[in-house]
């Protein structure tokens, strides 16, 4: 509903134009919230504990240790093949505060942050003891999300639909992954 909201200039697209003059006030540290969603930091973090999660699966001598991790990392791999040819259809333009162009819609560093922190969550969580630290890590993905999304619209970098249509398409693809890593729960939980 909202990709056709937006090419069919539609009441939903007046609304969000409205609504992001009210919130955009371009400073440095809505710059920095925003920069957790490049490519830069959010896949070494990826990465880094796509890498644990490959060891201690590893060094638990769980037979499939690799499903998950591989699963992640192609997820991740996807979001440029679905994001690309979303923006070079819509060509929405930016907000005021970035130079003309196109290409605004979806926020591809609101769908990298999404992907990269909530797989990166998903993946850990069966090695994380308690419900606390489970809790915590699921806390900590949202807020670092939520910073992303909040920075991007602030400094003016997205339309706030450009984050919305990207949080339903990283729910979407998140939860595909934890269907996936779901079929693997039967094997013994690491100790």
């Amino acid at each position: 509903m909202i990709t056709w909201q937006i090419a069919a200039d539609g009441p939903l697209l007046r609304l969000d134009e409205r609504l992001s003059r009210a919130l955009v006030h371009p400073d440095r540290f809505s710059e920095l919230l925003a920069d957790l969603g490049n490519v830069q930091v959010a896949v070494p973090v990826l990465l880094t504990v796509l890498l644990y999660v490959a060891w201690r699966g590893r060094a638990s001598g769980t037979d499939r240790w690799w499903p998950a991790p591989l699963a992640a990392a192609v997820l991740m791999a996807l979001v440029p093949a679905l994001i690309v040819p979303v923006k070079e259809l819509i060509a929405r333009g930016g907000t005021p505060a970035v130079p003309p162009g196109t290409g605004y819609y979806p926020s591809g560093h609101t769908a990298t942050a999404m992907i990269a922190y909530g797989a990166s969550t998903l993946v850990l969580l069966p090695w994380l003891r308690t419900s606390y630290a489970r809790r915590g890590a699921v806390a900590i993905c949202v807020l670092l999300v939520a910073c992303v999304s909040f920075g991007l619209v602030r400094r003016g970098y997205h339309w706030p639909l450009d984050v919305v249509a990207s949080w339903c398409l990283g729910t979407v693809l998140l939860a595909l992954l934890r269907l996936f890593l779901g079929r693997f729960s039967s094997e013994p939980q690491p100790k």
